[in-house]
């Protein structure tokens, strides 16, 4: 008697099988995450480049602040030097035509450094509010990587799981991540 082939599946074959009709929900993920990370890697300069200009400009409102410091103090000494002098003026005759001319040069170099201070204490004051400005971004895209995180996290468990529902919440992540990263430049 002939032997006819029979086919014996066994729990190895099936599972081969119901793994090749989920083959495209896999790759869908595979490509959704590898997309993600390039969200995410994006995402993640841009929150870096804002902290660098935020330092930058708050490093300048410091030397700024020091400049201002030095030049008030400058001025201060300037101005105690004119006081001096006005009062010296007032002891003799010779002395006073002498006291009263250096009086006036203080008083001219206070003047000067005292223009120069405010400028000074004006950039200061710029300098920081450009680093509050360039800051601002900053909050919005960390979140935004958050939310990227989230999904990459989501789309693996999708993988895991092959639960579909949690790809929609993947991709509903990613979508906010996307909107905040949009508007932290708006």
């Amino acid at each position: 008697m002939p032997e006819e082939d029979f086919e014996i599946r066994g729990a190895h074959e099936d599972a081969m099988e119901e793994r090749a009709h989920h083959e495209p929900l896999s790759q869908k993920i595979a490509l959704f995450s590898a997309v993600l990370a390039t969200l995410g890697a994006i995402v993640s300069f841009l929150g870096g480049h804002t902290q660098n200009d935020a330092l930058y400009y708050k490093n300048e409102a410091v030397l700024m602040k020091a400049r201002a410091s030095d030049s008030w103090s400058y001025y201060q000494a300037e101005d105690i030097k004119r006081h001096l002098a006005e009062t010296l003026s007032a002891d003799g005759q010779s002395a006073k035509v002498r006291a009263g001319m250096d009086a006036k040069k203080y008083a001219s170099r206070a003047r000067t450094l005292r223009a120069t201070a405010e400028e000074y204490d004006r950039k200061s004051q710029e300098a920081d509010a450009e680093s509050q400005h360039a800051l601002q971004p900053h909050t919005k895209l960390a979140i935004a990587m958050t939310f990227i995180q989230v999904a990459i996290a989501l789309a693996s468990i999708t993988a895991l799981t092959q639960r579909r529902w949690l790809l929609w919440g993947a991709a509903g992540s990613a979508l906010v991540a996307i909107v905040l990263s949009v508007i932290a430049w708006f």
